[in-house]
């Protein structure tokens, strides 16, 4: 699931070679923080947060343990 983060972010994006991504568990939830450049934040975001939400739809749905969960966090 990491490199299909990493493979959505490296096209959204103006310096892929900037990004870091640090995964961790939490009890059923496995927690992505990603680094990217402060001006790539807005782009990862997006308007209203659309964007975020919308690749952690795609992360939820490309799952295979129906009882984890994605949570993303935007780290500057």
């Amino acid at each position: 699931m990491k490199n299909l983060l990493l493979d959505i972010l490296n096209n959204i994006v103006k310096h892929p070679d900037e990004i870091k991504i640090v995964e961790s568990n939490e009890e059923q939830n496995v927690i992505f923080e990603i680094y990217a450049n402060s001006e790539d934040v807005g782009q990862i975001i997006g308007k209203d947060g659309r964007t975020i939400k919308s690749i952690n739809i795609l992360l939820n749905a490309a799952k295979k343990d129906p009882d984890k969960k994605f949570i993303l966090k935007v780290i500057r």
